[in-house]
């Protein structure tokens, strides 16, 4: 490191700082569980993954893709401290991807459904974080606003309001050019309006100031107090297959979403060489067998940050590890100061994030690239609302595999007319599943034609498509038919 570097990292790890403090914060919340499991979530990935990790600018924390599955999985298992053991055994399952070399599989999941699963993430957020905005302080469902059991709050929708507008203006070229605005990310901005409205609303607008909701964080007074407040894993848990399933869900889907943040990452700030995806998954393995013996959340690398840190001029890992001691000395001295911010203002950050996932943008480009495209991305986003993130990939991989396959068989044969020569085209190699397309296809030819085989582009043949060839030869002179070329022998 020398002195130039040293010059753009100090401020690049301050920048990234604001970024995820109050995504930190927000999906903490989102998840159900206490803010400083956000902040510990973020040290974690901050510095330990940082220093085991090959990257030099994947920034590791809380995701907001994993809000989804930690609500539900701990609602499954009935305990924090379950899904802490689910997270343990989820850490130790990435590291044997890792030391296994399993990251060169993350080719084999379909792009559709891979953009399905980022979809129906932000989609999920999205109604999860509606009720925040209009009010909610505990677990309310999105169906509670329609049937007319939730009492709305004004000053709660007005800051979710306000912050949505300014996380849009943040994004316009009227920010954009002004220096003094742009350093300063959307989220931060938007959070540090809402402290305004609770700490000018208490003194000026006391009934509105009630109606806001705020983050609760609590204050140490010594190393005790700190350790008191970090949950335990259930170590009986692991017994329980349902924490295998929940273990199972997460180190796929940490594993997959930290892989394609390195994707991102690459065409972003390419690295020579470029970093192991089995290295990365080792050190994302450790990191989240800490996180469950501290009491954290799921870690993996998130490309928000990442592209911040990049675009902000980060030169090495140092950036990195600055926004994880700063979150640190955040959750340790400061949360009298973090306690003023509502949470409106982080359901508005992470409604932005929601629709960023699941942008109608997406939608559209899905649909205009066709139905092998478009079938399965829809596929996914429907089985993970209605069944869960595991089942839902695993529905949009098959229906990838099914439509890929019927696609495949319905053009690798093909039969035309030439001068009264019928021409039957061998477009692959052929198995007993083409078998009916082949048999309809040779139904066709009349009596007394003259059939000719390109089967240039098969090099194999299933024996049962060879039978159907061969039982067809043997019947041709009986139908005045005349074969040439014929790819199978005919006595």
């Amino acid at each position: 490191m020398n002195l130039s570097t040293f010059r753009q990292d100090i401020p690049a790890g301050l920048v990234v700082f604001l970024v995820a403090l109050p995504l930190c914060l927000g999906i903490a919340q989102a998840s159900g569980l206490p803010p400083f499991a956000g902040l510990l979530t973020g040290v974690i990935g901050g510095l330990l993954v940082t220093a085991l990790s090959p990257s030099r600018f994947a920034v590791s924390g809380p995701a907001a893709g994993l809000v989804t599955i930690v609500v539900a999985s701990i609602a499954t298992l009935g305990s924090f401290s379950a899904f802490l053991t689910a997270l343990i055994l989820a850490g130790v399952l990435q590291c044997l991807f890792g030391l296994l070399r399993a990251g060169r599989f993350i080719a084999l999941v379909p792009s559709s459904v891979i953009k399905g699963m980022l979809a129906a993430i932000g989609i999920l957020l999205i109604m999860q974080q509606i009720p925040v905005a209009f009010g909610a302080a505990g677990d309310v469902e999105l169906l509670s606003l329609v049937n007319g059991e939730f009492q709305f709050s004004r000053s709660a929708m007005l800051v979710a309001g306000v912050g949505l507008v300014i996380l849009w203006l943040w994004t316009t070229p009227l920010i954009k050019s002004v220096k003094a605005l742009s350093w300063m990310p959307g989220p931060l901005v938007a959070v540090l309006v809402g402290c305004a409205a609770t700490v000018f609303g208490d003194r000026l607008f006391p009934t509105l100031a009630e109606g806001l909701p705020r983050i609760t964080l609590p204050a140490f007074d010594s190393m005790s107090a700190l350790v008191a407040e970090l949950e335990t894993p259930d170590w009986q848990a692991w017994q329980n297959p349902a924490v295998w399933m929940v273990a199972i869900t997460l180190a796929l889907v940490a594993s997959l979403e930290t892989l394609l943040s390195q994707e991102a990452l690459k065409k972003l700030r390419p690295q020579n060489p470029a970093p192991s995806p089995n290295k990365e998954m080792f050190a994302q393995g450790i990191g989240n067998l800490t996180a469950g013996f501290l009491g954290a959340m799921p870690i993996t690398a998130v490309i928000v940050r990442s592209s911040v840190n990049v675009s902000v001029g980060a030169q090495t890992k140092l950036p990195i590890l600055i926004h994880g001691v700063l979150l640190l000395i955040c959750g340790l001295w400061f949360s009298n100061l973090l306690n003023a911010i509502p949470l409106a203002s982080l359901a508005a950050v992470l409604l932005y994030t929601g629709y960023k996932l699941a942008t109608p943008r997406l939608f559209i480009e899905q649909i205009r690239m066709g139905p092998q495209q478009y079938v399965p991305f829809l596929a996914t986003i429907g089985g993970i609302i209605v069944f869960g993130m595991l089942a839902g990939i695993g529905i949009g991989i098959a229906t990838q595999i099914l439509y890929s396959i019927y696609k495949s068989h319905r053009n690798a044969l093909q039969l035309t007319r030439h001068d009264g020569h019928y021409v039957l085209r061998l477009k692959q190699n052929l198995t007993f599943m083409h078998n009916p397309k082949l048999q309809g296809l040779l139904a066709e030819i009349p009596e007394n034609s003259v059939v000719v085989v390109d089967n240039d582009n098969a090099e194999y043949m299933d024996p049962d498509v060879k039978a159907v060839l061969k039982d067809f030869g043997e019947n041709a002179r009986e139908r005045g038919i005349r074969l040439s070329q014929w790819p199978v022998a005919v006595k």
